[in-house]
């Protein structure tokens, strides 16, 4: 899990998205960014994660918040993923997984009585001058706006 503490600058990020554009934490200077890291890249939680956002996304902008996402997937089922759910912001194709080290979501797992290495959806909103305002480990695919809007407030 993170070592991440509300209060802290974000670390320092460049990778690519799906289209093959560099994206940094530098870009968001000034913006305040809802950056979210997902296991994988149209599964049915991310999926329900993604669409929730996409969903709410006008309320984010109104806010001044702009939304990433971010996993180990490569662009190309990055970019599949986007079209088939028209999902209206980047995501990044952290196939080093140098962004989600630098986060430290990577780690062990637990599913169905197996364990394994592999990313912990965890969401990190972070202000205008790069220090993360919130983190929310325990995400609800389904209702993560709320989650996220609610610290907000």
């Amino acid at each position: 899990m993170t070592t991440l503490k509300v209060g802290d600058k974000a670390p320092n990020f460049e990778a690519l998205d799906e289209q093959g554009n560099t994206i940094k934490l530098s870009d968001y200077t000034g913006k305040k960014l809802v950056l979210f890291f997902y296991p994988k890249a149209s599964t049915p939680g991310c999926t329900m994660e993604a669409c929730n956002l996409r969903d709410n996304y006008k309320s984010f902008l109104a806010k001044g918040y702009d939304v990433l996402g971010v996993s180990a997937d490569s662009a190309k089922r990055q970019q599949n993923f986007i079209n088939k759910n028209e999902l209206p912001f980047p995501l990044l194709a952290d196939e080093d997984k140098a962004v989600i080290n630098a986060f430290g979501v990577w780690g062990p797992k637990k599913f169905m009585g197996r364990e394994y290495d592999g990313i912990h959806r965890t969401t990190f909103v972070i202000d205008e001058k790069g220090v993360i305002e919130d983190i929310i480990l325990k995400v609800k695919t389904k209702q993560h706006t709320s989650q996220i809007l609610e610290e907000m407030n």
